[in-house]
């Protein structure tokens, strides 16, 4: 599929479908950072009530940095990972020990914190400070690996990196924000692992995978 065309159809389709979700309403850093954390390996159905709580309780890293340890992991409960909230406690004391309490703007500063690897690094210059910055997460790489390759292993290191440059590569000049937003959301309830909507799916006529489906209505990969 031409990334013009998929660029296009992504984007019409998540201005329709796309999930209204409190983090999508802001450009705080520090609240991206949040959200992104929160969600890693948890649906966002248990994180939104937590993400509110936290956010309530400490608004800013200023106010995380300076809360003891055991409030932190209490009130990061039930989320679980309980490695996540050290993470960003950590981050937090870091940020205003050196960077005067916000986050820093640029990649390989953000990828300098324990905790912040290349996906998170991307969603924050993307959706915080409006950079054009690439991102993959498991749903996005099981969008791109089907639209764009079809077959194959796409947890192998090489695949890993060949749907890393495919991000960088169809990722649009304007429209950023909601270009990554659209990626995660169209993985999350359109391709997902377990049976994908394929019958309805707006890439279905050029996607790599779909023709490798014995009956026409899910990817085989």
């Amino acid at each position: 599929m031409a990334r013009q065309q998929f660029r296009r159809r992504l984007l019409q389709w998540y201005r329709r479908y796309g999930r209204d979700l409190p983090w999508r309403q802001t450009t705080d850093p520090y609240h991206i950072l949040v959200s992104e954390v929160m969600l890693q390996q948890t649906q966002v159905d248990r994180v939104l009530p937590k993400y509110h709580e936290w956010l309530q309780k400490y608004p800013t890293l200023e106010a995380l940095a300076k809360a003891p340890d055991a409030d932190v992991a209490e009130t990061w409960r039930p989320l679980g990972y309980n490695i996540r909230p050290r993470r960003l406690h950590a981050i937090a004391r870091e940020s205003v020990a050196t960077y005067g309490g916000t986050l820093p703007s640029d990649e390989q500063t953000l990828l300098s914190f324990k905790g912040i690897g290349a996906y998170t690094a991307g969603a924050v210059l993307s959706f915080a400070f409006g950079r054009r910055a690439a991102i993959l997460d498991t749903n996005v790489a099981r969008v791109l690996f089907r639209v764009f390759v079809g077959r194959g292993h796409p947890k192998a290191h090489a695949m890993r990196r060949h749907l890393w440059a495919l991000s960088r590569a169809v990722l649009p000049r304007r429209h950023v924000f909601d270009f990554n937003q659209a990626l995660m959301d169209f993985g999350a309830t359109m391709c997902v692992a377990r049976k994908p909507r394929c019958l309805i799916c707006p890439m279905r006529r050029d996607c790599a995978a779909y023709p490798f489906n014995p009956d026409n209505e899910r990817p085989a990969v």
